[in-house]
């Protein structure tokens, strides 16, 4: 059995999100810019709404997968604060407005170009855009971060998750997609349809772009 080989079993036994490690930082984000009202696309099982839900005065959280749905809208019962719609990001009330959007590691499912723009007209004047998404590593400086991430996995998984897991925790179970464009691709595209963005790179397969869209 191969180094990795090990690597890959010992993670399955020790799972852990890379979506909710940045979870913090996005509600941190969201709440820096006095956000009210929060859209977040894709919503999963909720665990980033749970956090969104305390530093805003609503949460609307679209999932098309109908069983993640489910179980998000069964976990905020009885919490006026947040609404979960079956749905995904083509199916959201056009006519709305946020202070927030938020999409983590949702971006890359969807169309790059067309939903950036779609996700600028989402936000009320003054709202931000947070996106916590996946890329496809195409260079030497993907490669050493990967390598660094695979390194880091095991150690995190098992500070996380010391006791071995039967099955995957249920938000780690929605159905994924492997990511089409490159961290350059992506830059490139936001530079174009959201000015003055922040993307960064990020550990763990991830890179974050923050948009503030201006004032009225």
């Amino acid at each position: 059995m191969t180094l990795l080989s090990r690597v890959h079993r010992f993670n399955e036994r020790h799972p852990w999100s890379h979506n909710d490690f940045y979870g913090r930082w996005v509600a941190d984000q969201v709440a820096a810019r006095g956000a009210r009202h929060v859209l977040d696309v894709g919503c999963g099982t909720g665990n980033l709404i749970d956090r969104l839900r305390l530093r805003a005065v609503s949460v609307t959280g679209l999932e098309p997968d109908p069983a993640t749905a489910l179980v998000a809208a069964s976990r905020f019962t009885g919490d006026d604060r947040v609404v979960i719609e079956r749905a995904g990001f083509t199916e959201r009330d056009t006519g709305r407005r946020w202070d927030a959007v938020t999409l983590v590691a949702v971006l890359h499912h969807l169309p790059l170009a067309d939903t950036l723009a779609e996700l600028r007209g989402c936000l009320s004047p003054g709202g931000r855009l947070v996106v916590i998404g996946c890329y496809r590593e195409a260079g030497p400086a993907d490669l050493l971060t990967s390598a660094a991430a695979t390194a880091a996995n095991p150690i995190m998984g098992l500070l996380k998750h010391p006791a071995r897991a039967r099955a995957l925790p249920v938000e780690m179970t929605a159905p994924t997609a492997a990511p089409r464009e490159t961290l350059g691709e992506i830059r490139a595209q936001a530079a174009e349809t959201l000015p003055g963005a922040r993307v960064r790179r990020r550990l763990f397969w991830r890179y974050s772009l923050v948009y503030d869209e201006p004032d009225a």
